[in-house]
């Protein structure tokens, strides 16, 4: 798909994103309304706001500058998920476009970059509304992995709209163009690069987010004034679960909610061993995308079989489900980026050795 006929369908699913990220925001408002409590329960409408509230333009405190700070962090906040998320689905649309079998892992890929978006423009958008707090000078870092934290759940269910906008105005835009068949991948290849992209997916998963690693990131910066903790920081962008060792719950326990990190490997694993096939050409900028979409589908598979089976899930209602999906994207961002790059070497390397045998 040219990128002369992938910009239409991105602009539409971007503006689509944005504004119902716009209305998710004022819906926060509206949750203070006399009779949102006809509709929720107070603990329901708390958590709601607490989702909602990075993206409002209600939540201004202090007055005066400050006021103008919350704006210009939350002007700058949409206008990149917008920029964010164009950039990303250009990217995948044209190299995998929605034609030949390809559509449900467009859309999927799409999907799961609305979370991504969502996450670096709040990142971009964190120094301003920082500042509008009023206390902008104490634990800077530790402030910013906070509000890094809060921008994705909200993402994930705007996207499920975003997406198939985007997928069905591409299939419009490009019902004349001839069908893609899918390359031809060395199976053997395949697998080897899909192995090396997962294991680096697995030493976030596994080894950085084992407790006493984990805890040694958090803890082994100290400092004092503006750049204190910066573990806190590190933390959001390096571990993508919380590992710990079965001393407090029974075995069967442990091993099945350790069942929900084995299924984020799986996906991962799957994933890279179908994109290679899929992407009319795996250059690297390509593999990371799709690498990162991966591991963000990963995850939301692990946080719903999570939610599955929670036993606190029935008293806490459906708002749990909203508040549970869309943690751990910055750290999926960077390993996704290092697993697609291993893996796009990984495939050439094992297709280099395979054409100088065969020509040996």
């Amino acid at each position: 798909m040219t990128y002369r006929r992938a910009v239409i369908p991105v602009l539409a699913g971007g503006a689509l994103l944005t504004l119902l990220m716009l209305w998710a925001g004022a819906s926060a408002s509206a949750l203070q309304l006399q009779g949102s409590g006809n509709v929720f329960d107070i603990e329901s409408a708390n958590a709601l706001r607490v989702l909602l509230s990075p993206w409002s333009y209600s939540d201004v405190g202090g007055g005066g500058p400050y006021t103008d700070l919350y704006r210009t962090a939350m002007q700058i906040r949409f206008v990149t998920l917008f920029l964010f998320f164009v950039a990303g689905a250009l990217l995948l649309l044209r190299r995998l476009p929605p034609v030949q079998g390809r559509t449900p892992a467009t859309l999927l890929a799409l999907w799961a970059w609305a979370p991504v978006a969502a996450t670096l423009a709040v990142t971009v958008s964190a120094p301003w509304l920082i500042a509008s707090r009023g206390h902008g000078s104490f634990r800077v870092l530790p402030q910013l992995a906070g509000v890094i934290a809060s921008g994705g759940p909200v993402a994930v269910f705007a996207g499920l709209l975003a997406a198939p906008v985007t997928v069905v105005v591409a299939r419009v835009m490009d019902k004349d163009e001839e069908p893609l068949p899918r390359r031809n991948v060395p199976p053997l290849a395949a697998r080897l690069s899909a192995s090396t992209g997962t294991a680096v997916v697995a030493l976030s998963l596994v080894v950085l987010s084992y407790q006493s690693v984990a805890a040694w990131i958090q803890t082994s910066f100290p400092g004092e004034g503006l750049l204190s903790e910066p573990g806190d920081l590190l933390r959001e962008w390096l571990l993508l679960g919380a590992w710990s060792d079965p001393t407090t719950s029974p075995l069967g326990d442990w091993l099945t909610y350790r069942a929900a990190d084995v299924l984020v490997l799986a996906v991962v694993w799957w994933a890279l061993r179908l994109l290679p096939a899929l992407l009319t050409e795996a250059t690297a900028p390509t593999m990371a995308a799709g690498a990162v979409c991966a591991t963000v589908l990963g995850l939301l598979a692990s946080q719903l079989l999570h939610w599955a089976m929670d036993d606190t899930t029935a008293v806490r209602g459906p708002v749990s489900l909203l508040a549970g999906l869309g943690g751990g994207v910055p750290a999926a961002l960077t390993f996704g980026i290092l697993a697609g790059i291993a893996a796009v070497v990984t495939l050439r390397l094992a297709g280099h050795r395979k054409t100088a045998d065969s020509s040996g």
